[in-house]
């Protein structure tokens, strides 16, 4: 028996449900995005953001734990996908803002309120991985 090649199974639109409205060949660019959307540097940094145009050490104080390599491989697809703009000024020192781009601006409100559902939720999530964790598999 042959197995379905994976341009097939991609091709494939989902029957019923919240995918099935969005077109077989779009689906592996949507995962994409909502990967990158998801990823929680970006979901802060887009928080942070909403406050007004930031430099990169601003940003780095804001966003406790993120490296500077996360932070600059952050921003750069973040740019890419055209959710923030990068402003650099001729100044000496060169200055370099950031800030949320039309685009970024419309996903903003749905990244706060997931941040404030997580802190919301923190501990009865916490609790509940702790029960796992000791009931076993």
């Amino acid at each position: 028996m042959e197995t379905a090649s994976e341009a097939e199974v991609t091709a494939r639109a989902a029957a019923i449900g919240p995918c099935a409205a969005i077109p077989a060949e779009h689906m592996d660019f949507i995962r994409q995005t909502l990967d990158r959307v998801g990823d929680k540097w970006s979901l802060l940094v887009i928080a942070v953001l909403k406050s007004g145009p930031l430099r990169y050490t601003d940003l780095q104080r804001q966003v406790p734990g993120i490296s500077q390599r996360m932070l600059s491989l952050t921003l750069r697809q973040l740019r890419q996908d055209g959710l923030i703009t990068r402003t650099a000024y001729a100044e000496v020192p060169p200055r370099v803002e950031y800030t949320l781009a039309p685009l970024g601006h419309g996903l903003h409100e749905i990244v706060t309120s997931l941040i404030g559902w997580a802190a919301d939720h923190h501990d009865e999530i916490r609790a509940n991985r702790e029960r796992a964790a000791t009931a076993g598999p």
